[in-house]
């Protein structure tokens, strides 16, 4: 009987720490899928010109700077107005790479030094560790633009989903 038991046991450790392995972790949320991230402003004012990129993509620093220097936003004007911009601050802060307990973004906040403030998440090690096979001029082609256009291979991306088995690079 006592073997028995010992088998019982086993199988229960091996079913268990497969289910948990096919759902992506502890966390339960797939490892690598960032959490659900919504804000009705940073939906509304963010998608108005580009993808939404994840608040967890970058720190708090990087989205601060970002986010205080909106009168040059990447060649642009983007200025909101106060309550506007404090708002969507407060979403990406709160937010942010080192406030997640989101694998993906833990190695993100990682890559960075802690004396750099990157606003582009392409600037960051991880991105580039993650990207090192992909020639620069597959982010040239038509359909794709520059690296900053995640949606173009990650369908996924303004959710915060970068998993490699969805990744559909365009011709």
């Amino acid at each position: 009987m006592k073997k028995w038991m010992q088998f019982l046991i086993l199988m229960t450790s091996i079913t268990s720490t497969s289910a948990l392995l096919a759902s992506g972790g502890i966390d339960g949320g797939g490892g690598n899928a960032m959490p659900p991230a919504t804000n009705a402003k940073w939906k509304t004012e963010c998608s108005g010109c580009h993808m939404l990129y994840h608040p967890g993509l970058l720190p708090e620093r990087s989205w601060n700077k970002m986010m205080n220097g909106l009168d040059k936003h990447f060649g642009e004007n983007a200025t909101l107005d106060a309550a506007t911009r404090d708002e969507i601050k407060r979403f990406l802060v709160a937010n942010s790479a080192e406030k997640s307990t989101n694998r993906r973004s833990n190695r993100i906040d990682q890559s960075i030094p802690s004396d750099a403030t990157p606003l582009r998440i392409t600037e960051t090690r991880y991105f580039t560790s993650k990207h090192d096979e992909v020639s620069p001029l597959t982010f040239k082609r038509k359909n794709i633009g520059s690296a900053a256009n995640c949606i173009a291979c990650h369908k996924n991306a303004e959710k915060g989903d970068f998993s490699e088995s969805q990744i559909r690079i365009p011709r």
